[in-house]
């Protein structure tokens, strides 16, 4: 039966529905169930409640909201075109899902403005807004003072029944209820509905019991179709419970208001095609061309514009005031917003010698996290349950806990993937926190949507990454990575880095603190390394260097990572004695190599030297690009063992009497 009627935010909720219809059906692609099923929530956020200023999408203290269902972004677009945001504009909207559009078929962060993180890969959303949240809630206790709060903002969430369904959201959800984030409000589009159809074929647990457990305040509007007050009263209510998480859980219709296609699969991820749009459009009483957004609903949503200037004038007051009383935590708050680091930052990275005591370089790795931590104060991060292995932990602060947020050491707990997507949310904060999460190289495969996602997203984060090879040993083959650098270097936008010693160590984090738009994953070894002659952070940076150089033109070059580089050095001296030319390059990384121009890669890697062999405790995969067809490798293309860490080096050929023999046998 169609509606007789329509408020003035009934138009205004059904000027987001066919928005959402109209650029899928132009685009003949698209998800428009959610949006046409959740309108009335995102109407409620983007109308009554939040607080954001569209002329500025980068005020610091906007509320930040994540669409966690990413797939329907349209929801998204149609808010940020509405309320008035520049660079959304209505051919913004009939370009969805075209080349070069600022509205692509995920939300993405860096193509369009609004948009606060990347969401696609189901349950990251949710997981990015307890960074975000976390984020929020160590910069409030950092720079709130009793007669001056400068940090006061929310996050919401929008997620589905598949962000529920993902194990990353749990783990992300399980620690902000351990940790009381009361900042977060998530409002779950409880609609039943997935690809496969019904969620009853899959999917039958009680969310809301489940997010009880996690330690949620946990709320339901029964008809999120049409309940305006009721989805506004829920908000508010979360609002008031400030020691908590909240989730409200919305009970919808996907794709309200398609007689034919509403409350199905057939609704979620396809156009509903020229037939069903009439009928909907007959259903709503939609009596408007495509994308025609009628003047009163535009005008409704247009005073979005002059209540972010009113918001946006009120905190600059107040910040003007905080400046004026407390002008030394006033000038470290605008030159963290800045993302400008600390003057003189990079003296405090450590610096050795031959003479220094050789060291695992996850220790090395722990002395220079602590040296920094001291004078970059925007340093927050941690380990998933491995701080003593990875040793993370910086001393000169706490750990963040529930009424301790001031503190700058995260606590993960076993929750690798959630670590990753946190961390993302906490880099994409838009406050000049640097974060960074920790484990065992090899359980990156756990995280590995959320480091792809650093790395799309342009989001800094550091990856510290410990026990690289098989040189860790007795745990064996299921936590002794081979392939894993290899498969971390296919990543766009990502900065891979084994050192081979100390100054590599300080190289490599002068490497990743200094880039906010690209992570940078290091891996470190548990075995002792000596500090090489040769070594230097200068050199880290530019990705590979020679560290043993020869007169003349070499015969040889040996090329090492991490801890093979000095086996190729103690092996160079050897061929040197039987009259050999050889230079030793250590290669720290890839792509800071390939970032270097022609000129200094021929320097380093010469064509005419062919007589070439890489030395590297994983995979061969990839290593023909430096090598050549006239070189070779000392690589494991196999599993690991359960032995000794030194006993597996020496039995998958990582002895210089190896490196020797292969060197001469080309």
């Amino acid at each position: 039966m169609a509606v007789a009627t329509q408020s003035l935010e009934e138009l205004c909720i059904n000027s987001i529905r066919f928005l959402a219809i109209d650029a899928v059906e132009k685009a003949k692609s698209g998800h428009p169930g959610l949006p046409m099923g959740a309108a009335p929530m995102a109407f409620v956020l983007w109308d009554r409640i939040m607080r954001y200023n569209p002329k500025n999408p980068d005020w610091f203290n906007r509320d930040r909201f994540v669409l966690s269902a990413g797939h329907g972004c349209m929801l998204q677009y149609a808010m940020l075109y509405l309320t008035g945001y520049d660079g959304v504009t209505i051919e913004d909207i009939k370009q969805f899902r075209q080349w070069g559009s600022r509205t692509p078929g995920h939300p993405e962060n860096f193509e369009t403005e609004g948009v606060e993180v990347t969401t696609g890969p189901l349950g990251q959303g949710i997981a990015n807004g307890v960074g975000l949240a976390m984020a929020e809630a160590h910069l409030a206790a950092k720079f709130n003072k009793p007669d001056a709060t400068i940090v006061d903002h929310y996050t919401y969430v929008i997620l589905g029944d598949g962000c529920n369904q993902e194990g990353v959201s749990g783990e992300a959800c399980s620690l902000a209820g351990h940790l009381g984030l009361g900042k977060v409000i998530a409002l779950y589009d409880d609609n039943h509905i997935s690809i496969d159809g019904s969620t009853d074929v899959s999917f039958t647990e009680d969310v809301s019991k489940r997010f009880e457990a996690y330690g949620w305040h946990v709320l339901h509007v029964e008809d999120g179709n049409t309940d305006i007050d009721g989805i506004t009263k829920a908000i508010e209510e979360a609002k008031a419970v400030t020691d908590k998480p909240s989730m409200i859980k919305v009970t919808t219709t996907i794709g309200y208001g398609s007689p034919g296609k509403g409350n199905t699969a057939g609704v979620h991820g396809a156009a509903l095609g020229g037939d069903e749009v009439t009928a909907t459009r007959k259903y709503l009483v939609w009596n408007h061309e495509p994308f025609e957004v009628p003047e009163d609903a535009l005008s409704r949503f247009r005073k979005a514009v002059d209540r972010g200037a009113e918001a946006e004038a009120e905190w600059n007051k107040t910040y003007a005031d905080y400046k004026a009383k407390y002008p030394e935590d006033a000038a470290e708050f605008d030159r963290m917003m800045s993302g400008t680091l600390p003057e003189g930052w990079e003296k405090a990275l450590p610096t050795y010698t031959p003479e220094d005591k050789a060291l695992a370089t996850r220790k090395n790795s722990e002395m220079t996290l602590n040296a920094l931590a001291e004078v970059i104060p925007e340093l927050i991060g941690g380990s998933a349950d491995l701080t003593h292995s990875n040793l993370t932990f910086m001393e000169v602060s706490g750990s963040f806990q529930k009424g301790a947020y001031e503190n700058r050491n995260l606590r993960f707990g076993v929750r690798e993937h959630g670590m990753g997507a946190i961390c993302n949310g906490i880099a994409l904060h838009d406050s000049g926190l640097i974060a960074y999460g920790a484990t065992f190289l090899i359980f990156t495969d756990y995280m590995r949507a959320a480091i792809r996602l650093s790395a799309l997203s342009e989001a800094g984060c550091l990856w510290i990454m410990t026990h690289d090879s098989v040189a860790l040993g007795e745990d064996g083959p299921t936590h002794q990575p081979i392939e894993t650098i290899a498969s971390l270097r296919a990543i766009p936008n990502l900065v891979v880095i084994r050192p081979a010693d100390g100054n590599e160590t300080s190289g490599a984090y002068k490497v990743a603190i200094s880039n906010r738009k690209r992570p940078t994953l290091m891996a470190f070894t548990r075995q002792g390394l000596p500090n090489l002659a040769g070594s230097s952070i200068e050199g880290t940076e530019k990705g590979a260097y020679a560290v043993v150089e020869c007169d003349g033109t070499p015969d040889l070059i040996l090329i090492g990572t991490g801890s093979e580089v000095s086996l190729c050095v103690e092996a160079a001296e050897k061929l040197s004695a039987s009259g050999k030319k050889v230079r030793v390059v250590s290669m720290p990384s890839w792509e800071l190599f390939e970032d270097q121009d022609e000129a200094y890669r021929e320097s380093v890697l010469p064509k005419a030297v062919t007589k070439r062999l890489a030395v590297e405790a994983g995979c061969s995969f990839g290593w023909e690009r430096y090598v050549g067809f006239e070189g070779d490798t000392i690589s494991i293309d196999r599993f690991g063992a359960s032995a000794p860490g030194g006993t597996n080096m020496e039995k998958f050929g990582y002895t210089v009497e190896n490196v020797v023999a292969k060197a001469e046998a080309l």
